[in-house]
C-alpha cells in the first residue's frame, strides 16, 4: 500500500502538506491539517493510482477521486513541480501575501494584471501598481502553464473548434 508521506515530499513556506496516519489496517487524512494546493491534491491521487489509462478501474480510488483527478490534469496544475512551488514561495515573500492568496496564486497561475487583481485583497492598496506587474511575471516564469493553453495562444489546438466553426472554415 502506498502512502503519502508529508516529510517525502515537504513544501517549504506556510503551506501545510497532506498529512497521513498509517494503521496496520487503512490510513486515514488528519482533520485540518491546512490548506492543500490543487499540486498537492493532484500528487496524492497519483500515489494512490489514479491515472487516465484505461484500466484505472483496477486501482484503488474512488469513482469521485478520479473525476478530482480528471480535473486537475486538464488545469495548469498538472505542470507543476515541487521545486516550482517552493520558488514561487520563496520569491513571493517580499510582497506579503497572505496564506490564502499565495495558494490561489499558486492553484489559479494568473497570467495577468485582470486575473491577479481578485486574488489579492485590497491590492491597489496594499500593492503599487508596478509591484503587481512584477509578480505577475514572476508567476508566469516561474509556473509552468498548461501545455494546451501554449496550444490554444498558437493557434494549434484544432480539439476546440466547433463543428459550427468547422462548417463555416469549409465553405
Amino acid at each position: 500500500m502506498k502512502i503519502f508521506h508529508p516529510k517525502a515530499y515537504p513544501l517549504e513556506g506556510s503551506l501545510r502538506t497532506l498529512q497521513l496516519q498509517s494503521s496496520a489496517h487503512n490510513s486515514r487524512v488528519q482533520a485540518n491539517a491546512g490548506a492543500l494546493t490543487n499540486f498537492e491534491v493532484l500528487d496524492f491521487l497519483r500515489s494512490r493510482g489514479a491515472s487516465t489509462d484505461p484500466t484505472r478501474v483496477i486501482a484503488p480510488v474512488a469513482p469521485s477521486e478520479f473525476k478530482v483527478y480528471d480535473y486537475l490534469v486538464q488545469s495548469a496544475v498538472c505542470n507543476q513541480t515541487r521545486e516550482s512551488i517552493n520558488e514561487f514561495l520563496k520569491r513571493c515573500e517580499k510582497y506579503d501575501l497572505a496564506n490564502a492568496e499565495k495558494l490561489n496564486i499558486i492553484n489559479i497561475r494568473p497570467s495577468s494584471l485582470v486575473e491577479i487583481d481578485p486574488i489579492i485583497e485590497e491590492c491597489e492598496k496594499r500593492m503599487k501598481s508596478e509591484d503587481v506587474e512584477e509578480l505577475v511575471e514572476m508567476v508566469v516564469q516561474v509556473l509552468p502553464e498548461h501545455p494546451a493553453s501554449v496550444g490554444i495562444e498558437r493557434g494549434t489546438d484544432v480539439d476546440k473548434i466547433s463543428p459550427d466553426q468547422e462548417l463555416m472554415e469549409a465553405n
